[in-house]
C-alpha cells in the first residue's frame, strides 16, 4: 500500500493526555487526520507506561497507512493540570498522581526520536479549531472549553498564548463575581468564572434552586429516574421546556457572557469558539442555538459598540479530535519555524 493522494507529508503526531484517556493520532500537514485511537491512561501508575505505550500504538497506526515512521517530522503534546511548559514538566495535576513533577515532554522525544511540542491540553485543543477547525478562518481565536470546569486556549498568529510561568489563557479564573459571598471556585478563590459556568457550577446552582418545592418538575422526574444530578440531566429538561432548567441555561450564558465581554477588551480575538462537553447540543439543537445567543447579547450587552457588531461567537467543530489534531498543528508550526 502506498499513502493515499489524499495525505500530504510529512505528518505529525499528536498525544492528548486526558484523566481517562490517552488519544494519540497521526495528522497531515494539511490537518487532515490519517489515523487516531486511544488507550486508558492509568493515572496511578507511571507515565513513562503510557508513553511507551503511545510509541506502539504509533506503529500500529503508521502501518496500514503507507506512510513510514521517517515520514513523521515532529510530535505534540498536550497535558492537563499545572504544568512548566518551558521547561517541558508536568507539575501536580489532581488526576494524574502518578504523573506529579515528570519531564514528559523530553521523555516522549526520547521514546518517539522525534521533537516534541508542549502545551496545556486546553492549548492544544485550540489550536486544533484554530488550524481546521471553527476558528480556521481567523488570525486569532480564544476557544473556551465547558465542563467539569471552564478551560480555553488563546492563538494569535499561529501562536499559543502560554504565559511566562505557563499559566496563560487561565480563563475559567477570570473573575466576574467580587462580591463578598461570591461562589467558591475549585481552586479555591472567590468570583471565577468557572464557578458559574462549569458544568460542575450548574449541577450547584440547580441544587440550590431544587430548595423550591413547586421548581423544576421535569427535573425531578428525571432525577427520580436518573442520579445523580448532571448538567446533561438540565439541558434534557430545559430541551423538554422545563421553566427551571431553561432560566438555569440562560443564566449560565450570561455568567458566560461576561467572562468573553472582559476577554473582548483585552485581546480582540477575531472569533470565540465554544468547545466542551456542556454545549447544550451545539448548532445542531435549538436550546445550543438559543444559549449561544443570550451568550451573544451578554457580550454585547457589556462590550464597545464596534465589538458587539463585529462579534464572532461560534460552536467547535473538531469535537473530541481537537486535542491530538491540535499538538499535532503545534508541532507542525514549530517544525515550519525552525526548518
Amino acid at each position: 500500500m502506498t499513502p493515499d493522494d489524499q495525505f500530504t507529508a510529512p505528518l505529525f503526531a499528536g498525544v492528548d493526555v486526558g484523566g481517562t484517556n490517552v488519544k494519540v493520532g497521526l495528522v497531515d500537514d494539511r490537518g487532515k487526520i490519517v489515523a487516531d485511537t486511544k488507550f486508558p491512561t492509568s493515572p496511578g501508575e507511571s507515565p513513562d507506561i503510557a508513553i511507551l505505550q503511545a510509541l506502539e500504538e504509533f506503529k500500529a497506526l503508521i502501518e496500514p497507512s503507507g506512510f513510514q515512521w521517517s515520514d513523521v517530522a515532529a510530535a505534540g503534546l498536550g497535558t492537563p493540570g499545572p504544568m512548566d511548559i518551558h521547561r517541558g514538566v508536568i507539575l501536580t495535576p489532581t488526576n494524574l498522581p502518578g504523573w506529579h513533577n515528570f519531564p514528559v515532554q523530553g521523555k516522549l522525544a526520547e521514546v518517539l526520536g522525534k521533537p516534541v511540542t508542549y502545551a496545556n491540553d486546553a492549548g492544544a485543543a485550540a489550536f486544533g479549531e484554530f488550524w481546521v477547525g471553527g476558528g480556521q478562518q481567523h488570525s486569532s481565536m480564544v476557544m473556551i472549553t465547558l465542563g467539569t470546569g471552564v478551560g480555553g486556549g488563546i492563538i494569535i498568529d499561529d501562536l499559543s498564548v502560554d504565559g511566562a510561568n505557563s499559566h496563560g489563557a487561565e480563563i475559567g479564573h477570570i473573575v466576574i463575581d467580587t462580591r463578598d459571598d461570591a461562589r467558591i471556585c475549585g481552586c479555591g478563590q472567590a468570583g471565577h468564572l468557572e464557578a458559574y459556568a462549569s458544568a460542575t457550577a450548574l449541577v450547584e446552582r440547580t441544587r440550590e434552586a431544587m430548595g423550591n418545592p413547586d421548581a423544576g418538575t421535569v427535573l425531578r422526574n428525571l432525577i427520580g429516574e436518573t442520579s445523580p444530578l448532571s448538567a446533561l440531566m438540565v439541558a434534557t429538561a430545559a430541551d423538554e421546556g422545563d421553566a427551571l432548567a431553561m432560566k438555569l441555561v440562560s443564566e449560565t450564558a450570561v455568567y458566560l457572557g461576561r467572562g468573553i465581554a472582559q476577554l473582548a477588551h483585552l485581546i480582540d480575538p477575531a472569533a470565540f469558539i465554544l468547545g466542551g462537553a456542556m454545549n447544550f447540543g451545539g448548532a445542531d439543537s435549538p436550546l445550543g442555538v438559543k444559549f449561544l445567543n443570550e451568550v451573544k447579547a451578554e457580550v454585547r450587552r457589556l462590550v464597545f459598540p464596534v465589538l458587539g457588531e463585529r462579534l464572532v461567537l461560534n460552536f467547535a467543530k473538531l469535537g473530541s479530535e481537537a486535542g491530538f489534531v491540535g499538538a499535532a498543528g503545534l508541532a507542525r508550526s514549530q517544525y515550519n519555524r525552525t526548518r
